[in-house]
């Protein structure tokens, strides 16, 4: 087990050789790694915001004489539920980030550009930044493609328009007003 720490929440995780990459052994310049992420790397960290997911992640690596550099790309779907009628759906999205790897003295995750790793270290591991990227990657309001262009049908789009059609019906009332005051009114502006 591994603790990390985002912000003030405590994420333990099971660490998985296959996000671990080894660097001693590698040649300066690029190297490419491929990921395909689904739910079960999720539940390794107890993450539970969609249903399942299916998401291409490409990691460079470029090794230079003192430092490493990591490029992140993403391109995907989630699945989940639309925040206005609870539908699921399928929700696009890419994103990515750079991490600069250094060596010094001890570990050292604090900046989200910046890695430290001890000296002697042999290998990174990737998993977190993936894990971060797509979670941070995914917007706050989630709302299904068919409400936007009006082809979804469901119980709940109904309940809205029926609603909303109401509400119309009593503004157009409400602009109505009594004679009366219309006249006090006058009184004002005849000033």
């Amino acid at each position: 087990m591994q603790t990390e720490f985002l912000g003030q929440i405590a994420v333990e995780m099971k660490v998985s050789n296959e996000y671990l990459i080894p660097f001693i052994g590698l040649k300066q310049g690029k190297h490419q790694f491929d990921y395909q992420i689904d739910k079960t790397f999720f539940d390794r960290f107890e993450y539970d915001e969609f249903e399942s997911c299916n998401v291409k992640v490409d990691v460079v690596l470029e090794k230079k004489s003192t430092m490493l550099e990591l490029h992140f790309k993403h391109k995907g779907t989630v699945h989940v539920p639309c925040d206005l009628t609870g539908e699921p759906f399928d929700l696009p999205i890419k994103g990515k980030i750079n991490v600069v790897v250094q060596f010094g003295d001890a570990f050292n995750n604090e900046n989200e550009e910046l890695l430290i790793l001890p000296h002697g270290e042999h290998q990174v591991d990737v998993s977190q930044y993936i894990y971060e990227m797509i979670v941070l990657s995914i917007p706050l309001k989630r709302i299904h493609p068919g409400v936007k262009d009006g082809t979804l049908k469901s119980e709940a789009i109904e309940k809205l328009q029926a609603l909303t059609v109401k509400a119309k019906k009593e503004e157009t009332k409400s602009e109505e007003t009594d004679p009366r005051w219309d006249q006090l009114k006058k009184l004002l502006t005849d000033k």
